[in-house]
This record gives structure tokens, sequence and C-alpha cells, in this order.
């Protein structure tokens, strides 16, 4: 049996911001976007990747959620602790000096980890930390 990651999920408050950053930042293709009840899911992905995609989501919109847990997810999204999302590039460093160009919020350099990796890190509109890691 053979599995694959099809789509993986980020919040995102602001769908015209996450649209910027996703297509015109990180140069993802934006492969759907459907809007519903004044909310929109955005569906992104590398062109050369067309079965691993990003659903750009509205975390208001997950049922089930009280109040609470919605005030929640909102502070830590403002706060950049509540998604996150691993991409692997074949030269970080020009991809770092790419999307610090672009003004791209940078939390992290790229640095030789002592887990055996390069990486760089950058923050996305809604807060979640994108991390870009060497491929080997």
């Amino acid at each position: 049996m053979t599995i694959n990651i099809a789509s993986s999920f980020l919040p995102q408050n602001d769908p015209d911001a996450a649209v910027a950053f996703y297509r015109d930042t990180l140069g993802f293709e934006v492969r759907m976007d459907v809007g519903y009840n004044g909310m929109r899911w955005i569906t992104v992905g590398p062109a050369d990747q067309p079965g691993t995609s990003i659903v750009l989501y509205p975390p208001a919109a997950t049922p089930g959620l009280t109040d609470d847990e919605r005030r929640t997810i909102e502070d830590m999204m403002a706060k950049g602790t509540y998604g996150s999302i691993l991409l692997a590039a074949k030269d970080v460093d020009s991809e770092f000096e790419r999307l610090q160009a672009s003004d791209a919020e940078v939390v992290q350099e790229p640095t030789d980890q002592p887990y055996g990796v390069r990486d760089c890190a950058f923050r996305d509109p809604a807060g979640n930390m994108v991390r870009i890691q060497q491929v080997p």
C-alpha cells in the first residue's frame, strides 16, 4: 500500500494576503479559490507537484469550535504559534535571498542545524511558520 500526502491545511485570516504570499512570494500556483458564507478556502501548490497542495482555510469555519476556542486560535495565530509547514528547496540560501528581498517576515536566516539540516524560516501573513529546508 502506498500513501501520499495530498493536502496539508494552514489557517489564514486574510485571503488576499495569503494569495499574495503563497502565489507571488513563494511562487506557488493557485489551484482553487472557493468562497462560501463570506469566507475563502484557497488551495495552492508547486506547479511541478500537482498532487500535493496546501489548503489555506479560515479557522473560524472549523465545525464544533466554541467561542473560547476560536479566540485561542486567533491569539495563537497572532503570536505565530498555531500553524507551520516545512518546505524544501535545492538551494536554501538563494531562496532565502529571494524571499528576504520580497519583504517576507524573516524568522531565521539560513542555518546549519545540529540535527543535520540547513534551513531558514519566515512567517506568512497569518503568522504561520514557514521553514525551508535544504534538499540533501
